[in-house]
């Protein structure tokens, strides 16, 4: 008797230090987290407000090498894309290096322009707009001035499997992109009074040729989807930006995730 107790006890020793074990893993598997960080840079020539200046503030993924890296690589390139301002390509790959750029491209204007350079400016404010347990979205809030009549002011949206880091493409986003194309573009006319039948350009918008379109930019919400058209995507300056809210109600029969 005394030789199965003791066969017993073990067995249930063995399980519970399996489970701890289990615990203990999962207690240390690390987490992806986000700080904060920024970056300025301001000319150094002589000038008078407002002085050549860039500032970029960005979420920075941390925890997980792997999905943190791809993260963090698509934020920056897509931050490039809107501050770097040369004919030559740019070869570094920090935010240090681009504001550097920034206003050393500006400063090279100056002294060849002196009289004629008004202040650059560049700002980038990226948030994490969204949080589930398989969507990151990183919202980037920019403006740009680099001469001209004005500044150009814009959104982007950066959508991201959690649990890979890699970018989502509409296709992982829609169960059926055109379907959902289609009903968008319903709500779409709708909202802005667009007759059916007419063309989608009938009141002065600029899709093109002529065809209703999704954006580039798409926000998921608490309770819906943002689309998103930020201002020369299809209609004027004046205009600014066109945005279409759905409700998740109406289009969770389209959607793969959220």
């Amino acid at each position: 008797m005394n030789r199965y107790l003791t066969l017993i006890f073990a067995t249930l020793l063995f399980a519970a230090c399996g489970e701890e074990k289990k615990e203990t893993a999962q207690a240390e598997e690390p987490e992806l987290s986000f700080t904060s960080k920024n970056y300025y840079k301001k000319t150094t020539l002589p000038c008078s407000d407002p002085c050549a200046n860039v500032r970029i503030e960005v979420p920075v993924a941390e925890g997980v090498p792997v999905v943190a890296d791809s993260i963090n690589k698509k934020v920056f390139n897509t931050v490039k894309s809107i501050v770097y301002h040369s004919e030559k390509p740019y070869t570094s790959n920090n935010y240090e290096d681009l504001t550097d750029a920034f206003i050393g491209a500006y400063d090279e204007m100056k002294k060849k322009f002196p009289e004629d350079m008004l202040g650059w400016e560049g700002r980038v404010k990226g948030t994490i707009d969204y949080r589930s347990d398989s969507i990151l979205n990183i919202k980037l809030n920019h403006y740009t001035f680099t001469g001209g009549a004005h500044g150009y002011e814009g959104n982007r949206s950066l959508l991201f499997n959690l649990n890979t880091g890699k970018s989502l493409s509409y296709n992982a986003i829609f169960k059926d992109v055109r379907a959902f194309t289609t009903f968008a573009e319903t709500k779409f006319r709708e909202k802005y009074n667009i007759p059916a039948g007419k063309s989608i350009n009938s009141t002065g918008l600029m899709f093109p040729d002529e065809a209703f379109i999704l954006p580039e930019n798409i926000f998921f919400k608490e309770d819906g989807l943002l689309l998103y058209y930020n201002a020369y995507e299809i209609a004027s300056y004046a205009e600014q930006q066109k945005e279409l809210f759905l409700p998740y109600d109406d289009i969770d029969s389209f959607l793969k995730v959220k």
